[in-house]
């Protein structure tokens, strides 16, 4: 599960690039209860979406010469420089240099063998998010791509994940952990695109957050001008989700966590 101890690997950021920052602000406040506050003149706009005072995301406003609207989520690294040269190295990608964002951390913006991009940030005085795994924040993420095993070996290599193999319903679910982890600090999955024809074909990290009722943030989500991608669906011993976009098209599911198995 995700937590806010981060060590080397783990998911510890996640922003939003929108072209409508008051808008998804507006439209991400009914789902979440989250509140947007600027960072002020010194960020470029960009700004952190809170609950309850905590940090749950960042988000800023992009323009179409900067990518379509989405999600991205960042890992956890002790230099950014040395693993933007390990991605070129196992036949990634980097889309933007490392860079120093004021004293709070290093960042960049990274792709994978399989062209799906992602972040990395080297923590100063930002160490990551402030809330995970609770209602409104992040608790799972899901990378689909063309090729599991590809991709499996990509990401070890930058962070040293492991994973694992899970089945339910008669499926094998692949699971990542940070290295040196027990399988049970799982904090996401790798799922191959052949035969999901929500993904488009296009491989991409999907966030999930937590929330308390999965049928009403659909409903909320298509009052506020979303669009769901899946609907409400049950997963036996998992829970209840759904994938949405938000009014701008930035992808994202939401999850009401079954509750833990009694051992």
């Amino acid at each position: 599960m995700l937590t806010t101890r981060y060590v080397t690997g783990a998911p510890n950021w996640l922003d939003l690039g929108t072209p409508d920052i008051e808008g998804a602000s507006s439209f991400y406040g009914a789902l979440f209860g989250w509140q947007f506050r600027s960072g002020g003149p010194e960020t470029g706009g960009y700004g952190f979406f809170q609950l309850d005072g905590r940090t749950a995301a960042g988000g800023m406003q992009t323009t179409p010469d900067q990518g379509p609207p989405s999600w991205t989520v960042y890992f956890r690294t002790p230099d950014a420089d040395a693993t933007a040269k390990a991605a070129e190295q196992a036949h990634g990608s980097v889309l933007m240099q490392p860079m120093d964002v004021l004293d709070q951390g290093r960042m960049a913006i990274l792709a994978d063998q399989a062209g799906v991009s992602f972040g990395i940030w080297q923590p100063a005085a930002n160490p990551g998010l402030d809330v995970v795994q609770e209602q409104g924040s992040l608790c799972w993420l899901e990378l689909y791509t063309p090729d599991l095993p590809a991709a499996a070996g990509f990401y070890n290599r930058l962070f040293g994940w492991e994973t694992s193999a899970l089945t339910f319903a008669g499926d094998t679910y692949t699971t990542v952990h940070p290295s040196g982890t027990e399988p049970g600090a799982m904090f996401g999955g790798i799922v191959p695109l052949e035969g999901d024809p929500t993904k488009a074909g296009a491989g991409a990290w999907l966030p999930y957050f937590e929330v308390p009722d999965a049928d009403a943030a659909v409903a909320t989500a298509q009052e506020r001008g979303g669009t769901v991608r899946l609907p409400a669906t049950d997963l036996e011993d998992v829970g209840r989700i759904a994938e949405l976009a938000d009014p701008y098209g930035a992808r994202f599911a939401v999850i009401k966590s079954a509750p833990p198995q009694q051992t």
